[in-house]
């Protein structure tokens, strides 16, 4: 019988990283993609994660589940407490995409750097870091670090200032942490371009590296 792995995305520019991603590791697997662009920008425009998205999130979530998805992975980390709150209420596994990529940080700490290009990202993501040391049991230092501006560049099409913006905050922080997380998927090609004295984490492939295990057990 063949794996259907459900896909939620909060932006279409990441239906084809994953796309490839899933052909590298997860072969013979089937996919589907749900995009709602609003999510995110409705988390972005009220500063945090609203109710009302929340459960647009766990709608999402449910949809997925009905159109036949074995395991459900949803890519945005700015809803990931959405997604934490679903996962009792679905039928199938559902993984938030930062999950692993958060593992992977506390077993290599315990001097951790958080970056982030939207404060809607960062404090999710350093949130999930802290709960994962907790659960298990690791004495953790996060350093967050906020990307100003970066964001609003790549969002006018200015890639080159985000990139510079991004580049610089990974090269500051790496002098202070023994690991670096990138709490969003848009930042990992900055990373891949970097050379740096310390580990940097991108969530995508390590949830790929997650799945792969989980689908093929």
């Amino acid at each position: 019988m063949t794996t259907t792995l459900g896909l939620i995305h909060t932006s279409a520019t990441l239906v084809p990283v994953f796309a490839e991603l899933c052909a590298k590791h997860l072969p013979g697997v089937e996919t589907f993609n749900i995009v709602d662009d609003s999510l995110i920008k409705n988390t972005v425009a009220a500063g945090h994660l609203t109710p009302s998205t929340a459960r647009r999130v766990a709608g999402h979530i449910g949809s997925a589940e009905a159109a036949g998805a074995d395991h459900i992975l949803v890519t945005c980390s700015s809803i990931g407490a959405a997604v934490e709150a679903s996962e009792p209420l679905t039928g199938v596994p559902v993984t938030r995409v930062d999950r692993p990529m958060a593992d992977r940080a506390v077993a290599l700490g315990p001097r951790i750097g958080v970056c982030a290009t939207l404060s809607t990202t960062l404090d999710p993501t350093a949130d999930l870091v802290r709960r994962r040391a907790a659960a298990a049991g690791a004495e953790i230092e996060l350093t967050a670090r906020l990307c100003e501006g970066a964001f609003e560049a790549l969002m006018s099409g200015d890639a080159a200032t985000h990139d510079a913006r991004v580049a610089a905050a990974l090269a500051e922080l790496a002098g202070q942490v023994d690991v670096i997380v990138l709490a969003q998927a848009s930042m990992a090609r900055v990373a891949g371009a970097a050379e740096s004295p310390v580990t940097i984490l991108a969530s995508p492939p390590l949830a790929m590296e997650h799945l792969a295990k989980e689908l093929h057990a």
